[in-house]
């Protein structure tokens, strides 16, 4: 018989260059929920207690926030990408051609 297990994206990443690589892929699609999922998967990844720590928030509020039900304030959103090393940037698309 086979035995399955429930996927966690935030059991996977090996080092931070591939927290940062998902992290930059999942922005550049723009998704909402995808952006706070992976956010999320990033912030237990390094330590949910340790974000929540470091943001100020509370854990339990962090992880329904950061779930795939969650809808995030943008407050919250910019100090979890704070807590990561990393900042919120507006840059033009590319354009074709």
């Amino acid at each position: 018989m086979v035995k399955l297990y429930k996927w966690d994206t935030a059991q996977t990443f090996k080092n931070e260059a591939e927290i940062e690589d998902y992290l930059e892929y999942v922005f550049a699609d723009g998704d909402p929920k995808l952006i706070a999922r992976a956010l999320g998967n990033a912030a237990r990844a390094r330590g949910m207690l340790n974000t929540a720590r470091k943001t100020g928030l509370n854990r339990a509020g962090l992880y329904r926030a950061l779930s795939k039900d969650g809808d995030p304030r943008l407050s919250t959103l910019t100090k979890v990408v704070s807590s990561l090393g990393f900042r919120l940037a507006v840059l033009p698309l590319k354009k074709a051609g």
